[in-house]
């Protein structure tokens, strides 16, 4: 395996054998706690080397589609989402999972339109935009009800 089907496969998640995307993730949330609770500035950093490594990755390693094994798309995605948290608390990173799921999976308005297009940014486009839109609602309860999130 090149390295640059190592990152376009998140480091080896998407060989899981069944829920890929899923378990990716589970993986992303899970070091994604870490680096917040590191500092956000971290955290914000992997979400923009994933999102352009990601690119570039899939890119050099010329893959065709949106293949399942794919997943950097997610870790991107799931890491954007959980910068909306202050911290990382449980029910924080379990809420930040499940938007981040929901819209990834059901692909409503511009996440829909963006898994539509063709080519490397495309692949990383919809998981992008889907944690930016994931985060809304955690921003929200952050705001107005943070004690949900503790």
């Amino acid at each position: 395996m090149t390295l640059a089907r190592f990152i376009a496969a998140g480091f080896g998640t998407g060989n899981a054998p069944l829920a890929a995307g899923t378990v990716a993730s589970a993986a992303a949330v899970i070091t994604g706690a870490a680096f917040l609770s590191i500092s956000p500035w971290l955290l914000a950093l992997a979400a923009a080397a994933a999102t352009i490594g990601g690119t570039l990755a899939i890119r050099k390693a010329a893959i065709e589609g949106d293949p399942g094994w794919v997943v950097i798309d997610e870790f991107a995605g799931q890491w954007i989402t959980v910068l909306a948290l202050a911290r990382p608390t449980l029910p924080g990173l379990l809420a930040a999972f499940v938007l981040f799921r929901l819209f990834d999976i059901t692909k409503l308005g511009p996440i829909g339109w963006a898994d539509r297009r063709h080519g490397a940014f495309a692949i990383m486009a919809d998981d992008v935009i889907a944690g930016l839109i994931a985060a809304i609602p955690l921003i929200t309860v952050r705001l107005l009800r943070p004690e949900w999130l503790m």
